[in-house]
């Protein structure tokens, strides 16, 4: 190992101090460190001028590791970039639940172990999505954890289609609907009353939010299921597609998200032999 980009969330990681601290141990144990954000900042936030920043898109070609420092949604940040060069992504938590994360900050000295290639790698699935109007394609990304259609800010329900392979699989008023891989299980799913379900599997997640319906449960359907979501005939004019929390898109009336398994798959790095069920232990404080 020897080009490692060290990707800090300026929010997270106050002062860079515990990226500073990584690129010591990593440079000690032999390994070339390039400093890049993981996505815009603000312009009044004033980087300290004794570090140097490159640019994400120029050491990606050369990179073969990176590390990320902050919460789960930094890890997203960095993952379409990332997957979409076969480069795998350690995570550093500085957030507060990082189920994706391998390392506490207080845990920096087994980056060292990084030089010597004693890690291993999870694949991780991801989701293909696109939005269509008729023929035309509108949107199209990929996403790691999750694919919400809610209502935006209106405090009025949305009435959602919800199909497999072509056939209704939930009709539903509500907040709106979760797709999610099994690695989105334990987030905003998981808060909607969606299942946990091992990373390692392969499952699409379906999970209404806040349903008017009572019936309306969560569903975990294969991965080979192509999932399309849709405004309801009596539902309200619009509603809003947001991929691993980022942006909203205005999925209009006769609109279609269609979501299914990627062919690309995310690789996060473990340094721990633990189990994914101790982590869970971990986070939710049992046992």
């Amino acid at each position: 190992m020897k080009n490692v980009i060290l990707a800090p969330n300026p929010y997270r990681d106050r002062n860079f101090s515990t990226v500073r601290a990584a690129m010591q141990i990593l440079r000690e144990a032999g390994v070339q460190t390039r400093l890049c954000l993981p996505f815009e900042i603000d312009r009044s936030y004033e980087l300290p001028r004794d570090l140097r920043f490159s640019r994400l898109d120029r050491e990606l070609p050369n990179a073969e590791m990176v590390i990320c420092f902050g919460g789960d949604g930094t890890i997203l940040h960095m993952a379409k970039a990332a997957t979409r060069k076969n480069i795998p992504i350690l995570g550093v938590n500085i957030g507060t639940m990082g189920f994706m994360a391998e390392l506490e900050s207080t845990e920096l000295g087994g980056l060292a172990t990084i030089a010597a290639g004693n890690y291993t790698l999870d694949s991780r699935m991801m989701l293909d999505v696109t939005i269509q109007r008729d023929r035309d394609i509108l949107f199209h990304d990929i996403c790691l954890n999750d694919v919400a259609v809610t209502k935006g800010n209106a405090a009025r329900i949305v009435h959602l289609n919800v199909k497999c392979d072509g056939v209704s699989a939930i009709e539903c008023g509500g907040d709106g609907v979760i797709v999610a891989t099994p690695t989105g299980s334990t987030a905003y799913s998981l808060s909607a009353g969606g299942p946990i379900v091992e990373p390692d599997a392969r499952n699409i997640l379906i999970t209404p939010i806040c349903a008017h319906d009572v019936a309306s449960r969560s569903i975990v359907a294969s991965d080979k299921r192509v999932i399309t979501v849709s405004l309801s005939p009596n539902a309200r004019r619009c509603a809003y597609l947001s991929v691993d929390g980022g942006k909203s898109f205005r999925l209009n009336m006769g609109d279609t998200a269609i979501i299914k398994r990627s062919h690309l798959e995310s690789r996060l790095v473990r340094l721990k032999d633990r189990s994914f069920y101790d982590v869970i232990n971990a986070k939710f404080k049992r046992g």
